[in-house]
């Protein structure tokens, strides 16, 4: 009888500790979106044996946790006499290498200095936006895993985690300074509070993993590409993995004083501030929709139910405002100017709602009133046979097949007509002077540009220029250099015209060259 009792014992030693390697349930995935570090004692009271026995739940605790930058981040620190982060939020991102560096942690040893561990904690791992440390504005854990023996004084450094907004939650595998930790913990302390023997730490497995759940479980929903007349709802999908589907509903936001009901929605909901709304459905795998059919300039809130038998979800709502209308054209703008014609063009295009945009244009102050029409799909046309350096007022109305009108001008000015000279003669006077002649006279111009160098010249600066009244048309420049190149430009209100060039021919040595009119 002793032998078979002796080997039922035996048996079950070896046993146990298998069935703490059983893989967890998967539901879990996609679910949640938050930091949590894990704060190990692995001073010289923990036993190697009690420290693989911690590492191994952690295992099991983490497993089903989807990780990644926009899902889970872990960290392991670890108390002895010099606390040592073993591995920080930004390190992991599968489920593969986070098991295993916990399955190939050494402990630190010597005392249990979990106060500096705190500080650290504090100070770095857990501080919003510090290098390595947790991401703003989403949840942060700290799950403490302590043998219960000597602690130190943690109540301060752990309330101050607290008062930061850090959920702090202890799991000792002894029995002790119970008064501790409970004060330790952040309400409500029955689901953050734990007391079990090392060798039975997977039948808190589940509760442990569903309290960190509901602290950093994404129930969240966000707006995104909202127009005059849509909008795009996004959330994380927590059905995943699961039976079910999602409920979504959205109507307009109530005015003050405003009653519910309408026959453009589906039905009235408290949800929706009992106005009208409309309802969708998606399935368990989706994770956005794009709600249609919205009236520009106009508050929304939506909700969203995710809806199943295996696990209760709470109602998500978001208050949305779509953009004002923005009836076309709202910007007309000119291109291309020329002596005769610009380019007009306007936006946006609405072809869906205009039927043809009409552009009216004259010549300031008191022209010819000119019209072209164009179809809803043309953002532009070209206007011609226009006078040239002249200043138009062009209109340009949007049509709408409602019956309203939306109209926007704007000014367009013509290029001048810049005639090019037309003649030019060169007579040489001498050795080293030239008299010049043209022919111009034109309307609108104001006078004539001349530049003289020698053709060949290699010497900065050897070039002269001369502004002549519009009423000149000839002038005599003297002490030239040998082949001096002579060009006479014509000069209008906005341009030079295109001049004429020609080349004197001397036969003497260069000399200091002028000008005598």
């Amino acid at each position: 009888m002793e032998k078979i009792m002796l080997t039922w014992v035996i048996m079950c030693v070896l046993l146990r500790p298998l069935a703490t390697q059983n893989p967890a349930s998967e539901g879990v995935l996609n679910c949640c979106e938050g930091d949590v570090l894990f704060l190990v004692d692995s001073s010289g009271s923990v036993s190697t044996y009690e420290h693989s026995r911690m590492l191994s739940f952690l295992s099991e605790l983490l497993l089903p946790f989807s990780l990644g930058e926009d899902q889970v981040r872990v960290g392991l620190l670890q108390v002895g006499t010099k606390p040592r982060l073993e591995f920080g939020f930004d390190k992991h991102k599968t489920q593969s290498g986070l098991q295993r560096d916990l399955k190939n942690t050494p402990p630190v040893r010597g005392d249990t200095n979990t106060v500096e561990a705190l500080k650290m904690a504090k100070d770095w791992v857990l501080r919003p936006g510090a290098p390595g440390g947790a991401r703003p504005g989403l949840p942060r854990v700290l799950v403490w895993l302590t043998d219960g023996i000597n602690p130190g004084d943690v109540i301060g450094p752990m309330a101050d985690l607290r008062d930061e907004g850090v959920a702090v939650l202890v799991v000792s595998t002894g029995h002790s300074n119970y008064l501790v930790l409970r004060e330790v913990v952040s309400p409500p302390v029955d689901d953050h509070l734990y007391f079990v023997d090392i060798d039975d730490m997977a039948i808190i497995t589940n509760d442990l993993r569903n309290a960190i759940i509901e602290i950093i479980r994404a129930e969240r929903m966000h707006v995104r590409d909202v127009s005059t007349n849509s909008a795009t709802l996004q959330w994380r999908p927590v059905l995943s993995g699961l039976t079910g589907y999602y409920d979504i509903r959205f109507g307009q936001v109530p005015s003050e004083g405003a009653g519910g009901g309408g026959g453009a929605g589906s039905g009235t909901s408290p949800s929706t501030g009992g106005s009208s709304y409309r309802r969708l459905t998606q399935s368990a795998d989706s994770s956005s929709t794009r709600l249609t059919g919205l009236k520009p300039d106009t508050t929304y809130i939506a909700t969203l139910t995710p809806e199943s038998n295996e696990e209760q979800f709470n109602m998500l709502s978001v208050t949305f405002t779509t953009k004002p209308e923005v009836l076309s054209p709202s910007t007309v703008s000119v291109s291309e100017s020329g002596q005769t014609s610009v380019r007009v063009s306007w936006g946006p295009l609405q072809p869906e709602t205009v039927t043809s945009y009409n552009i009216e244009y004259s010549a300031l102050p008191r022209g010819q009133l000119h019209t072209v029409t164009v179809g809803q799909t043309h953002n532009a046309t070209l206007l011609r046979d226009l006078q040239p350096d002249t200043t138009y007022l062009v209109t340009v109305t949007a049509r709408y097949a409602s019956g309203k009108e939306k109209a926007m001008s704007v000014k367009a000015c013509t290029q001048e007509v810049t005639p090019a000279l037309a003649d030019l003669q060169l007579t040489t006077v001498g050795s080293d002077s030239v008299q010049v002649n043209w022919k111009g006279g034109v309307d609108g111009l104001r006078g004539y540009w001349l530049t003289w160098e020698a053709e060949q010249s290699s010497v900065p600066g050897q070039r002269s220029s001369l502004y002549l009244p519009p009423d000149s048309l000839s002038t005599r420049l003297s002490h030239l250099p040998p082949s001096a190149r002579v060009c006479v430009s014509p000069i209008y209100r906005t341009a030079r015209g295109d001049g004429l060039c020609c080349t004197a021919q001397f036969h003497s040595d260069a000399q200091p060259y002028g000008y005598q009119s």
